[in-house]
């Protein structure tokens, strides 16, 4: 069997193993280890998943998710109930500062305000994510913090190093520019990649994090 059908056949495999994935009209396809998944899921939340049940397959090293949310006629919420919901969520989650708010258009659900850290902002789009009537979430949310670009670089560095995640054959290279960090290298796993990524959110005065990480798998 050639390595891009069995890359192909995991990634379905994984995607009808996941509990929280219906995985009857996704479409996978494969050109060399990066997968686009097709087709259609029945809410926003396993939109999220089935590429996170991709991204677990050896040898998947890129996912486009190029899924489709529909929504059954019992997810269907219309904008003012939706946003109502997702404002209610937000302000009970202690994880999510006071001040963030949601609006919603036609399913898309948008959110705003201003937040110190990167996990407060990642905070707030997973508390609406699972949201009956939610088709796409769109955030805006800013990072108030002009923190020292250098301070950033060598706090990034640090987590790295402590992380039980991150082995020792990976190579990541952290930059800043401006509030901006610029992750770079290779990793072994998309495990890694993920504490990779979120590592650099945890630092204060981080606006965006630029993924230009490799995985070797």
């Amino acid at each position: 069997m050639s390595r891009t059908k069995d890359v192909r056949q995991s990634v379905e495999a994984e995607l009808v193993f996941d509990p929280l994935v219906d995985a009857t009209d996704i479409t996978v396809h494969n050109l060399g280890g990066e997968v686009r998944l097709t087709g259609t899921v029945p809410s926003y939340l396993q939109y999220l998943e089935a590429a996170t049940a991709a991204q677990r397959v050896a040898g998947v090293t890129k996912v486009h998710n190029n899924l489709e949310v529909v929504l059954s006629a019992a997810h269907e919420r219309d904008d003012a109930t939706l946003a109502e919901t997702a404002n209610t969520v937000l302000l009970i989650n202690i994880a999510v500062p006071v001040g963030v708010e949601a609006t919603a258009d036609n399913g898309d659900v948008t959110l705003t305000g201003v937040v110190r850290y990167g996990s407060e902002r990642q905070a707030a789009e997973q508390a609406v994510a699972g949201l009956a009537g939610v088709r796409g979430i769109k955030n805006k949310i800013e990072i108030a913090d002009d923190a020292d670009p250098v301070d950033v670089t060598l706090l990034v560095s640090d987590a790295l190093d402590r992380n039980a995640l991150i082995l020792d054959d990976s190579e990541v290279d952290v930059t800043t520019n401006a509030n901006t960090v610029v992750l770079a290298g290779h990793v072994r796993t998309w495990a890694e990649h993920d504490a990779v990524v979120a590592a650099a959110w945890m630092a204060p005065g981080v606006y965006d994090v630029r993924d230009d990480l490799y995985i070797t798998g």
